[in-house]
């Protein structure tokens, strides 16, 4: 069987990652979309937090739909222009940002609400959850079109003019320093350093206010104790999210560091799997650790797939200030 031009032929593990990848693409897609529509369907969920689910979800939606088959099309090798390479490498690298800062704008939204929490209604409105989300997608777009503006591999295509053609794959367009400096340790470990220190210092507020029995009214003790729950909720998202990314960076930082190491190709495959796949993870940890959520979730799933009539959604009333409208 002849390959298409400009295309090589694949061979055994690149069709075992195709099909794996795709897998992890329908899987993305459908449970995000579903994510998407909990929070559209269920009043109670259109909080700030859940502004900021949503963004997550739209990336990972962006992954199973743009990011997985481009990094099947760029794992084939196929033929194309320097810098439209490069702008296909750039699009993943845009998604992936605008997850780190998501998941960052969650925990800046989790530590204000346990931090000051009757104030939190006042700071935080629904109006700069937009706003943020906006910042949170724009600055991702302009870190991850960086290589666009000469932070690039073109130097080092010996007699290569900008409308030959070259073999397209990501080391062959991206600098190995833009992505371990810039890229690593800029923007991936210095957000997660803060969140893992924001994470922490909610739990710590959340302890020392539950262990208050003597000062605790009962509405404040349920208001800490919901919002102890949902942030072991967000923070596994969190955790997974580390778990499946560091690998793909720590071969990074080999290749760049050791030159004369070799990273099997196999090993780089998993570590782009483990990368993709924690896409299709973020709606099984709220199906399956928040209440509310879930509850919608099988809702939804009666009256599209069973043809059953849906039960209506209870709208949440006026609450007082330590009241958590997510029910856990």
């Amino acid at each position: 069987m002849s390959s298409s031009p400009g295309i090589k032929p694949p061979e055994h593990v690149d069709m075992m990652y195709i099909s794996i990848e795709t897998a992890i693409a329908v899987a993305s897609v459908l449970g995000n979309v579903l994510v998407v529509l909990v929070v559209c369907v269920n009043r109670a969920l259109r909080n700030t937090t859940f502004s900021f689910i949503v963004s997550l979800a739209v990336a990972d939606i962006a992954v199973g739909v743009l990011v997985i088959p481009l990094a099947i099309i760029i794992s084939l090798g196929f033929s194309t222009q320097f810098y439209t390479c490069l702008f296909l490498s750039c699009l993943l690298l845009i998604i992936t940002q605008s997850s780190i800062l998501s998941l960052l704008a969650i925990a800046i939204d989790r530590y204000l609400r346990v931090k000051i929490p009757t104030r939190y209604s006042t700071i935080v409105t629904q109006g700069r959850a937009y706003v943020a989300v906006c910042l949170c997608w724009i600055l991702a777009f302009l870190t991850g079109l960086v290589p666009m503006i000469g932070w690039n591999n073109l130097d080092a295509q010996r007699n290569l003019s900008v409308s030959s053609d070259i073999v397209c794959e990501f080391t062959t367009v991206m600098r190995m320093d833009y992505m371990v400096y810039f890229n690593f340790f800029g923007w991936v470990v210095v957000p997660l350093s803060i969140m893992i220190a924001l994470y922490a210092e909610i739990f710590r507020v959340i302890r020392r206010q539950l262990n208050r029995r003597a000062e605790a009214t009962c509405d404040r003790e349920r208001y800490f104790r919901k919002e102890l729950k949902l942030a072991k909720s967000l923070a596994l998202v969190l955790f997974l999210f580390v778990v499946c990314w560091l690998p793909i960076h720590i071969m990074n930082c080999i290749i760049f560091f050791c030159p004369e190491c070799h990273v099997p190709k196999f090993a780089m495959y998993i570590g782009i799997f483990m990368s993709h796949v924690n896409s299709a993870l973020n709606p099984l940890v709220y199906a399956f650790r928040i209440k509310r959520f879930r509850i919608t979730l099988i809702q939804i799933t009666r009256r599209c797939m069973l043809c059953k009539p849906a039960e209506p959604t209870p709208c949440p009333g006026s609450t007082p200030a330590l009241t958590e409208k997510v029910d856990m």
